[in-house]
């Protein structure tokens, strides 16, 4: 039985992880408990174990993505020999439950769900798409217990503080149940380690201001409990800088700020790089600092050493009785922006060549020919496979074919249904020229700048003949062997950035034309395939269109029939 593992709720209302990797591949056997993947939340890295023994079938998502929490991740093959549902109901001893708090259904011989600690939140409904236990008390519906436990120290203070009100979340103790950090007989009282600590004497009146506002830096000092250790001064105190006033955070001191918006690992990689979290404005989701944000700070000078306290900075100095600045100093680098180096200047080249032609027609292009840019995203899996299929054969060793002989292809084919965008518009004349032929321009990147040279008549050529074809013209482009003869008279072109990493484009037109067609990276990506989520390979194609000569129908037609034949390449003998 398939049976799709959803990504939990790690603790603490997190909504979202990145998969960090994969420790299993499909068609492994996993066994319980086994780590499946690496996770990154906005806390720590933490490793996944598999919830059930089984066959891994599918890997949902790639690694790098950032899911949602009850996202499917993975899918997993179970045996159902022991009976056992997609409920959870196993019977007796039989049924092995995860040792991860949270999966797998509720402990045999008790009577209620059994209570769970703080953040770690149940497992079970989100892996089985439901959002709590049936038999929660009333009051909660679907929320499971969750008592009190002393918090980590190290971590920021999520809870709300002691107001003196009961907490609506907490149900009263149930004998025979102990709480984290009691013993069975001992009496539950207010004052119990689960609870704020409060001097053994009056309570400490309450600090001005609403009960959930930070305290103030400058606020007063809590007097110490009777018999226990003195408690250090608040942060903010006289003696030291408040948080805020420099910009820095105190000496030593990660900061509010620092805790709930950047990482663990974040945090270790800015000290490592000596670089200000405060000075950083994050990037991620609800402002959070990411790798990428102190890694591109690094390079950009913003790293500053690490404050001391036997080095406190500076008080601002009054505005009345600013220093002049140096130039030396003005040419430093501040507020997080890099500066060249001394020496390095603006340099001057004249304009011509390829790239004065270049750059000549696309202005010529993008005024006088109204674009219009389409985009289809296409499962391009069996193109592949009959890519691998091809180039395994002995006749095509010296002609291997490549996804954009399979792209060029499907684009002679569906020219021939649409000649719309195989004609040209002739304003001098007044006419609209239908070419009975298609010269197919390939854009090709040299190091001379942009060349678009042709294949000519390439709707008459076989795959393996054009596959030949587009090897000699590439090649004799970047070698800067192309001839005038075969920069002139195209009739349709393609582009592929894919080879430079990117999924799409909005290519401008080759003067003259009516369409051009752009092709992004082929990836492998979670898609939908016969009513599953499986693993495919993707393509996205760009298609613009001289809306002049081409209404929105034909080239939307167009487009479609070019994604139907790399879909499924076999439609081909349909089309022709």
């Amino acid at each position: 039985m398939i049976r799709e593992f959803a990504l939990p709720d790690l603790g603490e209302g997190l909504t979202e992880s990145e998969i960090v990797s994969w420790k299993v591949a499909e068609g492994q056997s996993v066994s319980l408990n086994q780590v499946i993947a690496e996770v990154e939340t906005a806390k720590a890295v933490v490793q996944l174990p598999s919830p059930w023994d089984g066959v891994v079938e599918r890997l949902l998502q790639a690694e790098g993505a950032t899911v949602d929490v009850g996202t499917p991740i993975l899918a997993i093959d179970v045996p159902t020999a022991d009976g056992a549902g997609s409920d959870g109901a196993g019977t007796g001893s039989a049924r092995r439950e995860p040792t991860l708090v949270g999966y797998g259904a509720a402990p045999a011989g008790t009577g209620r769900p059994a209570r769970r600690r703080r953040g770690n939140v149940a497992l079970a409904g989100v892996a089985n798409g439901s959002t709590g236990a049936p038999d929660d008390e009333p009051g909660q519906p679907g929320v499971p217990d969750v008592p009190r436990v002393p918090r980590d120290p190290d971590q920021p203070d999520t809870d709300q503080p002691d107001t003196g009100q009961p907490d609506p979340g907490r149900r009263p103790e149930e004998p025979g149940v102990p709480l984290p950090g009691h013993t069975p007989d001992a009496p539950t009282s207010p004052e119990t380690p689960d609870e704020p600590l409060r001097p053994g004497g009056p309570e400490v009146p309450p600090l001005p201001g609403r009960p959930d506002e930070p305290l103030a830096p400058n606020g007063p000092e809590v007097p110490p409990l009777p018999g226990g250790p003195e408690i250090p001064p608040l942060p903010g105190a006289p003696d030291l800088p408040r948080p805020g006033q420099d910009g820095t955070a105190l000496a030593g001191h990660d900061g509010h700020r620092e805790r709930r918006h950047s990482t663990p690992i974040v945090r270790k990689l800015a000290r490592d790089l000596g670089v200000d979290l405060e000075s950083l404005t994050g990037t991620g989701r609800g402002g959070l600092v990411t790798r990428d944000d102190v890694t591109t700070a690094s390079r950009a000078g913003t790293a500053t050493p690490v404050a001391t306290p036997s080095a406190p900075p500076a008080a601002p100095a009054a505005p009345s009785a600013a220093a002049p600045v140096s130039v030396s100093g003005a040419l430093s680098p501040v507020g997080g922006i890099g500066i060249r180096e001394a020496g390095a200047r603006e340099t001057r080249e004249p304009i011509r060549g390829v790239r004065k032609h270049t750059a000549a027609a696309m202005v010529t292009s993008a005024f006088t020919a109204p674009h219009v840019t389409e985009f289809l995203t296409v499962d391009v899996t069996e193109s592949v496979a009959l890519l691998a299929s091809l180039r395994a054969d002995r006749a095509w060793a010296e002609d291997r074919p490549t996804m954009t002989a399979l792209v060029s292809k499907a684009v002679l084919v569906a020219l021939r249904r649409h000649p719309e965008l195989n004609s040209r518009w002739d304003e001098a004349a007044g006419e609209i020229v239908r070419f009975g032929y298609v010269n197919l321009g390939i854009a090709a990147a040299t190091p001379r700048g942009l060349v678009v040279p042709n294949i000519k008549d390439a709707d008459g050529l076989d795959l393996r003949t054009l596959t030949g074809a587009l090897r000699d013209l590439t090649s004799a482009a970047r070698d800067g062997r192309t001839t005038p003869a075969a920069l002139s008279g195209g009739t349709f072109t393609l582009s592929n950035v894919g080879v430079f990493g990117v999924d799409a484009g909005t290519p401008i037109l080759n003067p003259g034309e009516a369409g051009i067609l752009a092709t992004g990276q082929v990836r492998r990506t979670p898609w939908e395939y016969q009513g599953q989520i499986a693993l495919r390979d993707v393509m996205t194609l760009s298609l613009s269109f001289d809306h002049r000569l081409v209404d929105g129908e034909a080239g939307s037609r167009f487009l479609a029939d070019v994604g139907a034949v790399l879909r499924a390449p076999g439609v081909t003998l349909t089309l022709i």
